[in-house]
């Protein structure tokens, strides 16, 4: 029986930035298992905060902003500042989220992440317009005319919705969080956001 590993994520999420060095570190550690058909890694959209055009209240922007600095400041994770200053933030990351939806059906969800906390956190650029999820899309190869087409496909269809009730089902209602199923087991991965060797161990242990 394979298992399944399953992360959990939302690509505006700074932790999940935060993580992005171990969790490419731990990917690349269970290569071996992937290859020998022992494991599937499975990325799962968390949705951290729902569709607005509401602009984020100033105390949010400052919780926010504090957050990133004590990411910055533990983990050595590089910010752009100036995202507080020149953008106009809403507390909306369901667009972002979709975007990666749809890159999951051209095999690009990864590509896709990884172009949008770009974007985010190292060129001040907001993910939850639209026209910065087209910049990505077409930064990746994505055509822009289909990607419109297939957000709004899987906004009308509340497929990212579908998705979200999922992850809360199986109890992942943080971000990032790992959990390993095997059959209908559960198991969550406690995180090391600085070393994957303790997930890597987790996991091995639970699989044998």
């Amino acid at each position: 029986m394979t298992a399944t590993l399953i992360y959990c994520y939302d690509p505006m999420c700074s932790w999940c930035w935060g993580f992005r060095p171990t969790w490419t570190k731990l990917q690349k550690s269970l290569q071996d298992l992937v290859d020998a058909d022992q494991l599937t890694i499975q990325p799962m959209l968390g949705g951290l905060a729902i569709d607005s055009d509401v602009a984020m209240p100033d105390e949010m922007k400052s919780k926010l902003e504090s957050t990133w600095k004590n990411i910055q400041a533990s983990l050595g994770t590089k910010f752009n500042f100036d995202f507080w200053k020149t953008a106009a933030p809403r507390r909306s990351t369901y667009p972002a989220c979709r975007a990666c939806y749809v890159a999951r059906d051209t095999g690009l969800e990864e590509e896709m992440y990884h172009a949008i906390q770009e974007a985010y956190y190292l060129k001040a650029r907001n993910p939850s317009d639209l026209d910065t999820l087209i910049e990505c899309a077409e930064q990746i190869g994505m055509n822009a005319d289909g990607f419109q087409k297939t957000m709004q496909h899987v906004k009308n269809e509340r497929l990212l919705e579908e998705e979200i009730e999922q992850a809360r089902h199986l109890g992942l209602n943080s971000f990032p969080s790992l959990a390993l199923l095997i059959g209908d087991k559960l198991t969550p991965i406690p995180l090391d956001y600085k070393d994957h060797s303790s997930m890597l161990n987790a996991i091995k242990k639970a699989l044998s």
